[in-house]
């Protein structure tokens, strides 16, 4: 039985819907387009569903095993240690699982990831790679990751993502991750927060912080979250950044744990456009059966 849409911890549900948007846009893919290297470091389709798929399957273990998660963190630090990257790590876990079988395996684990979570009171505590997270920033943090990376996906596809309000748990991760972006960069913590006035996908008004006119950042919820996931490059967006602080921010903001990462160069993240719906059927493709073509099946070995 699948999660109720009307029920449940409502991260777990957004989490669920996020991935459910993604996998609908992986279905209508091009077979072409699942090897082709995507603006994100050069990771291909495989690469951006694999890591997702790995990380979800981590959640799964968290929800269940304290030990078994800080037993899978403890070998992928060690393997660190020896020069294995993550993305390397999650491909000898995928062992050769790729394509449609991929993409099938993911959504079983994503829904039922977000079962699991939906049953959790927001406050239930969770064991991870750092501090423990609670339930809600869980689902908060697995969507963020999955709306993150699907971003290069959306843009190699050249097609829009159909955003929802949904968006506010990444938007909060945002605005609450502005010590830590400092922080992680080894820069001294502003005293002042700018304050944050964003336009939801809905229209609705999202507002953060103390009104000001000195320091602040106004313009859309969607622009502000590819700035603070780090799928653009602040200058490649409409976002109105006012005050030094608020541009020290918005120049280095990164929502998501882990050593600093540099924002993508100015100009570099766009939608492509390289496959479209459109493009497929001028081709004489229907995008609802190409993605079936694919036929490499899964060999691994569940954790």
């Amino acid at each position: 039985m699948g999660v109720s849409s009307t029920t449940g911890l409502g991260q777990a549900l957004d989490f669920r819907d996020e991935c459910d948007a993604l996998h609908s846009a992986l279905g209508n893919a091009p077979a072409e387009a699942w090897a082709e290297p995507t603006q994100f470091k050069g990771w291909t389709f495989d690469d951006v569903l694999g890591h997702l798929y790995f990380f979800d399957n981590a959640a799964e273990i968290a929800a269940r095993s304290r030990d078994e998660i800080q037993a899978l963190f403890r070998d992928i630090f060690q393997a660190g240690a020896t020069g294995v990257s993550l993305i390397d790590y999650s491909r000898r876990w995928l062992r050769g699982c790729a394509g449609s079988a991929l993409l099938e395996r993911w959504r079983t684990q994503y829904q039922r990831l977000a079962e699991i979570y939906a049953a959790f009171e927001p406050g239930h505590r969770l064991a991870w790679a750092g501090p423990d997270m609670s339930a809600r920033s869980f689902m908060s943090a697995r969507q963020m990751e999955t709306w993150a990376h699907g971003q290069a996906i959306f843009d190699a596809l050249g097609i829009d993502r159909v955003e929802h309000d949904r968006l506010r748990n990444i938007a909060v991760m945002g605005v609450n991750t502005f010590d830590w972006t400092f922080k992680v960069n080894r820069r001294d913590v502003p005293a002042v927060k700018p304050y944050v006035r964003l336009r939801s996908p809905s229209g609705a008004l999202w507002e953060w912080n103390e009104p000001s006119t000195a320091e602040r950042v106004e313009g859309s919820a969607v622009e502000f979250c590819r700035v603070v996931t780090q799928t653009r490059n602040v200058l490649d967006t409409n976002l109105a950044v006012t005050g030094d602080i608020a541009q020290q921010w918005m120049a280095i903001a990164q929502c998501f744990a882990g050593p600093p990462e540099s924002p993508p160069a100015h100009g570099t993240r766009f939608k492509q456009g390289r496959y479209n719906r459109r493009g497929d059927r001028k081709r004489g493709r229907d995008p609802r059966d190409v993605a079936s073509r694919i036929t490499t099946q899964c060999r691994h070995r569940r954790r």
